[in-house]
């Protein structure tokens, strides 16, 4: 994992870059506490933490660890009048010179470097499946899906991840994240309130009203568990606006996928383990019925297939490309938990995937309407199909292929950001039989070939003229254009073209080809 990555992961206030002789790009692959008393063991790609020597007395160690290999070194300083010699040392020895917050915890920073690092090397090892990222972009996701600022703590209230934020955080957030306790009064008022007491027995959002006196903003909280155990908490602060109207479904949803990562970041082979059932289950490797055991979901209940695609053109960059990709995934896997505990997001080539299974009765309505606020929250512009609600888990495979054919329609020209088949039926019949006509060169007419080629203006009209019934009054207008000149259009157009508009099988033909181009 490079530099730059962790530092984006860490932020401020832990952390500000004072030097970087050979940029950011280095990779980090361990963290390595260095204190003055120490002989340096250093390893290409360390991050060295110096423990003990402050100022100009670690100029020292940064040396040794240049001399080393390390790919950086973090530092307290005292005062500002010793960094120009700590930037000259760490210059001279090619090594990154970070400086850190003098009320910031070491072991608290090792920890969050550490956590940071093993979630990479996780993800790093599995090639399918949806990808989540590590629980600092989860609490990026929950920040940007609740207009608030976040952080994820475990059951000592250690902060594991929190989310950047451009706002001004409060005392709570702030002692939190530099690892020290809040205000005492305050704290003392959460456990009195029973606060502490409904994060760990329920699952139940919290809000916390603000107190001005004490510096604290409201806030809302949840707690996260599996299997009826308590695993940790998020938090969420008020910044300079509101929290979202729809915050607190939000966070359910968050504290259901962040249980998955406190679970699985005690396996690294588990790490995707349920995102893999959903890829080998949508791609036939794996028993419908069996995996909808493994997840905890009735096979027999009703389940859908929900399908999203990006809307634009993908860009160059390929890693711009799975920044993407991951976001949107973490944005559907949150408002899925939500809906439904047992549900599962997977990426398959460009489009992502969620099974919602044990549906009630009647929740046609309903999923569109998740579905369109997937859409709306995701951070890129996206295409959203709702496949079929099949009776029994064992049919999802007709789901996805319901939600494939509308996508697959939307990306040939149908204009819609969410939809059904139901919906959209005919349209879809009709890109679809356009596809087959589009690799079947010897299934159209010549004519409207040369007719779309050389005149076309002249089609385009009779394309609106077809369309229309023959109305013309009505061709014209959708074509911004005198009736008459539509009428003349069309005679033109079946005389260039040698057609015989009155026979029906010409003009239904006619309609179909011309749309192709």
């Amino acid at each position: 994992m490079s530099l730059r990555q962790i530092l984006i992961a860490l932020g401020d206030p832990l952390v500000e870059v004072e030097v970087a002789p050979d940029g950011l790009e280095g990779e980090i692959s361990d963290v390595v506490v260095l204190e003055p008393d120490d002989t340096p063991e250093l390893r290409p790609g360390d991050l060295a933490l110096v423990i003990g020597a402050r100022g100009r007395a670690a100029v020292p160690l940064i040396r040794a660890a240049g001399r080393q290999g390390a790919a950086a070194v973090a530092v307290k300083v005292e005062a500002d009048s010793a960094l120009p010699l700590l930037r000259n040392a760490a210059t001279d020895a090619g090594v990154a010179l970070l400086a850190v917050a003098a009320d910031v915890r070491w072991e608290q920073l090792a920890a969050l470097v550490r956590g940071v690092l093993e979630t990479a090397r996780g993800a790093a090892d599995e090639d399918a499946g949806e990808t989540l990222g590590d629980l600092f972009s989860l609490a990026q996701t929950i920040a940007g899906l609740t207009g608030g600022i976040v952080s994820i703590e475990d059951t000592a209230s250690r902060v594991l991840a929190y989310s950047r934020s451009d706002d001004e955080v409060d005392e709570l957030r702030r002692l939190s994240i530099l690892g020290r306790q809040g205000p005492a009064p305050y704290l003392k008022m959460l456990h009195e309130w029973g606060v502490y007491r409904r994060l760990r027995a329920t699952e139940e959002v919290v809000r916390i009203e603000e107190r001005p006196g004490l510096g604290i903003r409201t806030r809302l909280a949840i707690g996260v568990h599996a299997g009826g155990r308590p695993l940790g908490t998020i938090w969420v602060q008020e910044g300079a606006v509101p929290l979202a109207a729809r915050a607190e479904q939000a966070l359910v949803g968050a504290a259901r996928v962040a249980a998955l990562h406190l679970v699985q970041r005690r396996s690294a082979a588990g790490t995707r383990f349920r995102e893999n059932l959903l890829a080998g289950m949508l791609e036939g490797r794996s028993d419908p019925v069996s995996v909808a055991r493994q997840i905890g979901a009735d096979p027999a209940k009703p389940a859908a297939v929900v399908a999203f695609a990006p809307r634009e053109a993908e860009p160059v960059d390929r890693t711009e490309l799975e920044l993407r990709r991951s976001a949107l995934a973490a944005v559907i896997s949150v408002h899925a938990a939500a809906y439904r505990r047992s549900a599962l997001v997977t990426q398959l080539g460009d489009r992502t995937y969620a099974f919602l299974p044990d549906l009630p009765p009647g929740v046609e309505g309903v999923l569109l309407d998740l579905t369109r606020e997937m859409a709306a929250a995701a951070q890129t512009p996206v295409r959203a199909a709702v496949g079929r609600v099949v009776s029994t888990v064992d049919e999802v495979g007709v789901s996805r292929q319901e939600a494939d054919r509308v996508l697959d329609a939307m990306s040939r020209g149908l204009d819609l950001e969410v939809a059904t088949l139901a919906d959209v039926r005919s349209q879809v019949l009709v890109s679809e039989t356009l596809a087959v006509l589009a690799e079947q060169p010897r299934l159209r007419d010549p004519r409207l070939t040369a007719l779309r080629a050389e005149h076309d203006e002249l089609a385009t009209s009779l394309l609106a003229y077809l369309d229309a019934f023959g109305d013309v009054r009505s061709a014209a207008a959708k074509l911004h254009i005198h009736p008459n000149t539509v009428r003349y259009r069309v005679r033109r157009a079946a005389e260039v073209a040698g057609l015989d508009l009155a026979d029906p099988l010409v003009r239904l033909f006619a309609s179909l080809q011309l749309r192709l181009s």
